[in-house]
């Protein structure tokens, strides 16, 4: 069902507030602080994984981040740096960066229904010191990220709690689903993908992961 032309559509900041016409929860708005404390800190340190919203000329972007917990450094109370891990040298979070500087970032810790955001702006770097600071297996990425923080705030636990992410008895069989090379076969018309390219997809991985 669709709404659009029916009178159903919010399309003004009145009728948004006029829906939500509730003041906000005031731990809501206590919790956002412009710098990383130590309560912070700790989170950031716990988390092995963040998704990185960023905007460019195309639209926006998300890619998730993930190294083993404690990969984002917290500098100061006003700078963190992010390694720019081997991947598919699409670069579109980075080319995004060059058109935008502004970034978002959710945190993710296992077992924890408690998220965490921060906004800020980000900055290429490929100092030498700062790459091999970030040296995993032997091998440093090609660039980090260090990224101004202008707000980091908490997330409460509803959307973990009702998704039931952590939930053992929530987690799909990857079996069920599409394989990468069922989905590239499909896209190209059997060109690209197959069963030859799940099957070299681990080796491929361990290869390339760093």
């Amino acid at each position: 069902m669709t709404s659009n032309g029916n009178g159903h559509t919010i399309a003004t900041m009145a009728q948004l507030e006029a829906l939500y016409e509730e003041a906000p929860y005031p731990p809501a708005l206590t919790k956002e602080i412009d710098h990383v404390n130590m309560a912070y800190r700790e989170l950031i340190a716990a988390s092995p994984f963040f998704a990185l919203a960023t905007n460019g000329p195309d639209g926006l972007d998300c890619s998730p981040r993930g190294d083993p917990n404690g990969f984002v450094r917290v500098l100061d109370d006003k700078t963190i740096a992010v390694p720019d891990r081997r991947g598919n040298n699409r670069i579109d979070s980075l080319r995004n960066l060059i058109h935008d500087p502004r970034v978002a970032l959710l945190f993710l810790i296992p077992g924890v229904s408690e998220t965490l955001r921060i906004m800020g702006r980000a900055t290429i770097s490929t100092d030498p010191e700062l790459c091999a600071s970030f040296t995993m297996q032997g091998k440093a990425p090609r660039s980090g990220l260090l990224i101004a923080v202008d707000r980091v705030f908490y997330q409460c636990a509803k959307a973990i709690v009702r998704s039931k992410l952590w939930d053992p008895k929530t987690q799909v069989e990857r079996a069920t689903l599409p394989t990468a090379g069922k989905i590239l076969a499909e896209i190209t018309g059997g060109k690209l993908g197959g069963p030859e390219h799940d099957k070299a997809a681990p080796e491929r991985l361990k290869a390339t992961i760093y």
